[in-house]
Parts: structure tokens; sequence; C-alpha cells
């Protein structure tokens, strides 16, 4: 087992590396509001979250990670361009199942992280490149996705408003989003909802009541998703190569899903951002559906570097998180991106060797 101070020696050589590349040194709350962060993490994170009841603030939780407080701390007070990094603690339960493995993960560790807030285009190359390069030495596995690509498929499906935002909403979890997509590809099964009167009883409000009734009211009048829908994204969802191989068989995508040609145009010019910055594209993985695996508030590029140790979480991930920044922005929104490196899996590594 690695000491703490191992560690955080680790950590505070990647904080001095993220000043170096012009960040600023951050320290967010360690006890943060739950109502408004939880909703914006996924579920994954809300049910790993440690939550309790605070007598005058309320519903508070540990904190799980860094990138929600920098955000909402940034569109309160930052000025732009800006650039943040961290070091410090995140807690998150562990379930372990039946059985307890051998070798539990934490429910307390060190991450160390970068943010970018700009309206730059080479953004997401400055912050891949910068993990890249403090990460070579240990031989990770680099990973890229790009949920912007999956979005705009989804987007570009004939069907209407409401069963595309139900497929946006459900697209982190793939066994849901499947099973929405059979359901919307058949027929639309019918539900006799007779008119009564009387009074409302349960949890939800009358008018929820009522707008989901008009939503299965309007279901019945659907048309099936056309099957080469589902077909099209499934082979979308499946591209999974060497970066230059992924986006040739985008390319090919697009001549079915012209809505995702813009995406595909800036992964492209990432990748070779990301060349003139001597990594070379063909050590990247690109997996379409890397996406899916990460935080649900990444709305652009995803990425990843993992060990050969199968049973280890990512040693470093991040991504692009546009969106996140207006729903914390009160209607104020810019371009931004970052990710974190786990320092104590870093020190395992190097007491390993």
């Amino acid at each position: 087992m690695v000491n703490k101070s191992a560690k955080q020696a680790i950590g505070q050589r990647l904080l001095s590396a993220f000043r170096d590349a012009g960040a600023v040194e951050v320290a967010p709350d360690i006890l943060l509001d739950a109502a408004t962060l939880l909703d914006l993490y996924g579920e994954d994170i809300r049910a790993r979250a440690y939550v309790t009841s605070d007598p005058v603030r309320g519903e508070v939780a540990l904190r799980p990670d860094f990138t929600v407080p920098v955000v909402r701390m940034h569109m309160q007070e930052g000025a732009e361009p800006a650039r943040y990094c961290y070091l410090g603690e995140v807690f998150r339960k562990q379930d372990h199942g039946e059985t307890r493995p051998e070798n539990p993960r934490e429910n307390e560790y060190l991450q160390a992280g970068f943010e970018i807030f700009a309206h730059e285009p080479s953004a997401d190359a400055e912050v891949f490149a910068l993990f890249h390069r403090l990460l070579s030495p240990y031989g990770l596995q680099a990973t890229m996705g790009d949920m912007d690509i999956l979005l705009d498929a989804v987007r570009a499906l004939p069907v209407s408003q409401a069963r595309r935002d139900a497929l946006l909403h459900h697209i982190w979890r793939p066994i849901r989003f499947s099973r929405l997509m059979a359901r919307f590809s058949a027929p639309a099964e019918y539900r006799h909802l007779p008119e009564v009167t009387a009074p409302w009883n349960g949890l939800r409000t009358g008018t929820e009541m009522e707008t989901r009734i008009a939503t299965l009211k309007a279901e019945a009048r659907e048309t099936p998703l056309p099957a080469e829908w589902s077909d099209r994204l499934t082979r979308l969802f499946s591209v999974d190569a060497p970066a230059p191989d992924a986006l040739d068989a985008l390319r090919q995508l697009t001549e079915e899903i012209p809505a995702i040609s813009d995406a595909v145009d800036r992964l492209a010019q990432r990748l070779d951002q990301l060349e003139k910055r001597d990594i070379d594209p063909t050590t990247i993985r690109f997996a379409a559906s890397h996406g899916r695996e990460t935080m649900e508030y990444y709305d652009g590029m995803t990425f990843t570097f993992t060990a050969e140790q199968t049973d280890w979480p990512p040693v470093a991930s991040g991504g692009r998180y546009d969106a996140l920044t207006a729903q914390l922005g009160a209607g104020r929104a810019i371009p931004a991106v970052g990710g974190i490196i786990r320092p104590g899996l870093l020190a395992e590594m190097e007491d390993a060797c």
C-alpha cells in the first residue's frame, strides 16, 4: 500500500505542471450544496455521493468531483479566458456487489485537475496534449471519444421531439437507450386512458399527470422509426479503432447521417492539432461510445488514459462540457474543457517498478 505522502508528492508535481501551463490554483469547498450539484452529475455519481442533511444548509454532499464546483465558481465570478488547476480529495461510495473484491477501490482519493474556459478552437488539443505529456512515462493507453457526434446523430432521428428528448436523456445509459430504440422502432402500443373526474392522488401534481397522459396519447399516433436508422446508430456506436481509421469510418457514415459532418470535421481538426504537437494519432484509440462511459455533463470530446490493469478505473479522464456552463451560468455560457488525474494510481505504478 502506497502511503499518502507519496500520493501527495505526485499530486504536487502535477499541480506544478498545471501552473506552468498557465493555470491558477483554486480550492473548492469539500462540503457542497447537494440539491443543485447532484442533478448535474448523472445517475452513477448521484448514487455514489455521500449525502447528509444540515439543519441550516439543508442537503449537503461531500465533494464527488471538482469540475462542477469549479464551473459554478467561474460562472459566478470568473473572467475569460481562464485556466484553473486544483488538487484535493474527492469522496465516492464504491459498490462492491455481493462479494468484497480483493483490492477494493478507495472511497476517498486525490484528484489533480486542469480546466480551460475559453473561446479557443485549440483548447481540446491543449488539454489532451498536456495530459499526454505528463502521463507518457507511464505507458498508458489513450482513448478518445466525442459525445458531440453521438448527440448530433440522435438529434437527426426522424422522430417526435418527445422521443428525441427521451433518447438524448438516456444516451449515457446504453441498456435503456437500446430498449427505447426498440420501442420506438415498433408500432406504438395503444393505451386506453379514460377521462376521470376523481381528484389526483399521489406524489405527482395534477399538471404533471396531465402532461404524462398527453404524452401517452400522442405516442399512439407516432410513426415507427425506420429500421435503417437503428442500423446506422448501431454502426456509429460501434466505431472503435486507431483514431485515423476511426475517422475514415466516421466520414463514411456522414453519407448516411449528414448531421454528424460538422462534428466529424472538428474531430479531424483536433487530430491535426495533436499531430502538430508531436502526438501520433495512430497511438490514440477512438471509440465512438467512449463518452457514454464518462460523466453525463460531457457534450464534446472525451478522453481517458488507462493502465493495463483491467480492474483499475481510468488513471486520467476528461472532456468538453459547454452545456454545463450554460446550466450554471444563469443565461451566460462559455466553451469549457478539462480533465483530472489520479495521483494515487500513478504512485502505485511507480511503487510497482
